[in-house]
């Protein structure tokens, strides 16, 4: 929620740790302790974010994958499917429910590999299907679904039809993959103008599911005015 300096990030094995906020391996579960401060603009006051989330795998994969030819970007599915528990001081609030775990690291920044890609996992009665398309810079497309059984392992599964669905109010294009290419959205968690993360109601070999889907457009990510407007939305600390 804070862009921090250098100086204010711990990193050791198991442990991450920027400002306040540290994310955190037992061995059985990913603990994220936050401990942050709202500041941005237009609030009149700064409120107090604070509390912890768990993250509990219920299975893990141990194959990553490359998202271009030259293995500049990685993407690790590391839990498709886990619970969650979230329990907040800071406003009072908690629930639990399930929950998925990845990762992407790189040697380039984002916006250097890629002009835009469309995500989506959605849990099914014996594993998760992860929909994983998108555009290099380079213009090159790349699209895969991976189903992941029970135990965690990955298997190449048939891609289902692109399914379009309507922009957001920041006009970002959204797609994911569907049964007979037919989604809706439940509910626009995160509306931003170069990202957008909803909650979709569809059908995947058979089975009626809820997904969840993200749409990032690295081109409005990387233009000058998205750029001048970050700040305002996350706040940096100075020094």
């Amino acid at each position: 929620m804070t862009e921090r300096p250098h100086g204010a990030v711990v990193q050791e094995r198991d442990t991450l740790a920027i400002g306040p906020s540290s994310v955190r391996w037992t061995g059985e579960a990913l603990e994220i302790d936050i401990v942050e401060r709202d500041k941005r603009v237009g609030i009149p006051w700064r409120r107090t974010v604070r509390g912890k989330v768990r993250v509990i795998p219920e299975a893990l994969n141990p194959v990553s994958y490359a998202l271009d030819p030259q293995t500049r970007h990685i993407w690790h599915c590391l839990a498709p499917r886990a619970r969650i528990e979230v329990a907040f001081d800071e406003p009072g609030l908690s629930w639990t429910g399930s929950a998925y775990l990845d990762s992407n690291r790189g040697t380039e920044s984002l916006e250097e590999g890629f002009d835009v890609w469309h995500w989506s996992r959605a849990h099914l009665s014996d594993g998760a299907l992860v929909c994983y398309e998108g555009r290099r810079r380079d213009g090159s497309h790349f699209a895969s679904a991976i189903r992941f059984d029970r135990t965690g392992l990955p298997h190449s599964a048939p891609l289902p039809l692109a399914a379009p669905l309507p922009g957001t109010l920041w006009q970002m294009e959204r797609k994911t993959r569907a049964d007979r290419g037919h989604a809706s959205v439940i509910k626009t968690w995160e509306d931003e103008p170069f990202y957008a993360r909803s909650t979709l109601a569809s059908r995947l070999f058979g089975e009626q599911v809820v997904a969840v889907q993200e749409s990032l457009d690295m081109r409005r990510f990387a233009s000058p005015i998205v750029q001048f407007m970050l700040p305002y939305r996350m706040p940096r600390a100075a020094g």
